[in-house]
């Protein structure tokens, strides 16, 4: 529990300060009435400030999916929730992921199930790992339960680094490049203005010359109205982006772009059939299965659709015909999830189409890759060529050549 500075006053009159332990600053209170005394003043202590700071901190994946692997070993084991949990805390290298074992472990020891423990931390748990543990308690199959979930974690995490990893490359030429292009126009072209000056008298230099003084005249003048106009421009765009409309077509975009969208959709759904299934697999009901799986889909477009197939479930009906009406699943799918309700295996279904769907993901997403890598260096060279070009055709005018 975190601890309370106070400054109170005694029935005497005398002032008294002191630090106490308590759940809440509504508890603080209480236990200062029962003293007889009178706050004055009341906030979290210093090291209590300072856990609350780590408590925020982001907890890297691999140390909630390390937290979750060792819990279920040493369940397995036999050793008690309790001591599982004070165990971990002394051996976390996190600070922040320590000060939520240690907050977990104290809710657990006062009566609370693991489950409403670790709901206190979702942005370090997350819905789906919460949900999963409050079925496994309910089911007696804990330790089952955190294993899966720890698989689950290790998977989503490795597929995270194959797309950055395959984005790394285009990334680094974009970056290259502008970074070239931007030092030729301030550095290198100015010095090839005084050379151009009477044919821009005369009324005769290419327009391509006097596009790319003009350019490079701008960003020489103007350089910091140009950074505050990106940058402006980038905020607002941001903005835009996570308002509710801006965020609709954003995801819209991202699901129609060209060569791109198929790649979008394609994780979009492989990580919400994953998580249904892990889900419904580990005995969750599926109607909080599929609002817990709408959310982590990543796209408010397939994330409506979702509800809306969710709403349809609630009403009695199939899951199929909300998906197939959305006109935002492919119907191989559809089908194969209309397959697994007629089944009655429908988790399994589930799992094995997000394996399909991530191998193809892959294909794509490295045939795109592959594709990108030569556009981009073909933009970057028309934006070299036409630098060059438009320095050398009045050298060639003025010899005559042109």
């Amino acid at each position: 529990m975190p601890d309370f500075q106070y400054t109170a006053r005694q029935t005497s009159g005398q002032q008294t300060t002191g630090i106490l332990s308590a759940a809440n600053e509504q508890d603080a209170l209480s236990s200062l009435a029962a003293r007889s005394l009178f706050p004055i003043q009341i906030g979290l202590a210093e090291s209590a400030k300072a856990q609350e700071i780590q408590s925020r901190r982001r907890v890297p994946v691999r140390y909630v999916t390390m937290f979750f692997t060792q819990l279920a070993d040493l369940l397995r084991s036999g050793v008690p929730l309790l001591r599982c949990l004070q165990l971990l805390e002394r051996q976390s290298t996190h600070g922040g992921l320590q000060y939520v074992i240690r907050d977990v472990s104290e809710k657990v020891a006062d009566g609370n199930r693991l489950a409403d423990a670790l709901g206190r931390h979702p942005r370090v748990f997350g819905a789906l790992a919460i949900s999963m543990v409050r079925a496994g308690e309910e089911g007696s199959f804990l330790e089952d339960v955190l294993k899966r979930i720890s698989g689950f974690q290790e998977h989503q995490e490795e597929l995270k680094s194959r797309v950055i990893g395959a984005m790394v490359y285009p990334v680094f030429l974009l970056t290259a490049g502008t970074a070239i292009v931007v030092w030729m126009l301030v550095q290198f072209v100015p010095k090839f203005a005084p050379i151009f000056d009477r044919m821009a008298a005369d009324g005769q230099l290419p327009w391509a010359t006097s596009t790319l003084l003009g350019i490079s005249d701008t960003m020489q003048q103007y350089w910091l109205f140009c950074l505050l106009g990106i940058g402006g421009a980038g905020f607002l765009l941001v903005q835009w982006g996570r308002s509710e409309s801006g965020r609709v077509r954003v995801d819209r975009f991202w699901l129609t772009a060209y060569g791109l969208g198929p790649i979008v959709r394609s994780l979009a759904l492989a990580r919400f059939t994953r998580i249904l299934g892990t889900l419904l697999q580990n005995g969750v009901p599926v109607l909080h299965s599929l609002r817990i799986a709408k959310d982590a889909a990543g796209n408010v477009i397939l994330s409506q659709a979702i509800g809306a197939a969710a709403d349809s479930v609630s009403s009695g009906q199939s899951l199929t015909e909300p998906l197939r009406d959305s006109d935002q699943f492919p119907p191989e799918i559809v089908e194969m999830i209309a397959v697994g309700e007629e089944a009655n295996n429908l988790e399994q279904v589930l799992i094995d189409t997000a394996d399909s769907l991530e191998r193809r993901t892959n294909r794509r997403l490295e045939l795109f890759v592959r594709l990108l890598e030569p556009i981009m260096l073909l933009i970057m060279a028309a934006l070299v060529v036409f630098v060059i070009a438009a320095l050398l055709l009045p050298v060639l005018q003025m010899s005559g050549i042109f």
